[in-house]
């Protein structure tokens, strides 16, 4: 195994282990138990389990930025703020251990932990807020604060990822998107005009005037 997989296979091991135990009670030596290394391993690749974690908070932010795509207003405007939904549903989804100890943490035990979290949630704002900036150039999204937009919408997606990861409420994927998509639309979103085609209207008709006897 080469390094580079070693790497992989404790940021795993850690992984389980958080979501398993939770921050706080887990130590270095169920890490290297679950990923069946030596201690000493470990310690090649990692100062301490604070550095994995945020190596794996950094690696699903990289990960959740990357599934956003700019929208082109010349396409399908709807498919492709579905397909970014998608891509978010994706991610989260497809890292439950790590999705759950994000939307479960308790503050206060630990203040660089707790400040982590912090930084992460409002990463994701900013990445949604830029978004969100760009859809209102595009006329697209409402006019308002795209900050408090923002917000909004990561307090949703919190709420509906908990019961998916937490609450053993397993919706369709595609049910979440549809139904994400369709909070989006009777919210911010203003694209009905975009995917509408264009009306034409017809010219009045000419008047003519009457001939005079």
């Amino acid at each position: 195994m080469d390094k580079a997989e070693r790497r992989l296979e404790l940021l795993r091991a850690a992984r389980d282990v958080f979501a398993t135990k939770g921050y706080h009670a887990a130590k270095v030596d169920d890490i290297v138990a679950r990923a069946s290394v030596a201690k000493g391993t470990f310690y090649l690749y990692f100062p301490d389990k604070r550095s994995v974690f945020v190596e794996l908070v950094d690696g699903l932010f990289s990960r959740l930025g990357a599934a956003i795509l700019t929208v082109d207003t010349q396409g399908d405007i709807e498919a492709q703020i579905k397909h970014n939904i998608r891509g978010i549903v994706a991610v989260l989804l497809d890292d439950p251990a790590l999705t759950q100890l994000l939307l479960s943490f308790a503050p206060g035990l630990d203040p660089a932990f707790a400040a982590k979290i912090r930084s992460f949630y409002d990463g994701v704002k900013t990445l949604l807020r830029m978004s969100l900036d760009e859809g209102q150039r595009l006329g697209i999204v409402a006019e308002g604060d795209t900050s408090m937009y923002a917000t909004f919408t990561v307090g949703a997606l919190k709420e509906i990822f908990t019961e998916s990861t937490d609450r053993g409420q397993a919706w369709p994927r595609e049910q979440l998107v549809e139904q994400i998509f369709r909070l989006l639309q009777r919210g911010y979103l203003r694209i009905d005009r975009a995917l509408d085609p264009p009306v034409s209207v017809p010219p009045a008709p000419r008047k003519t005037r009457k001939k005079s006897a």
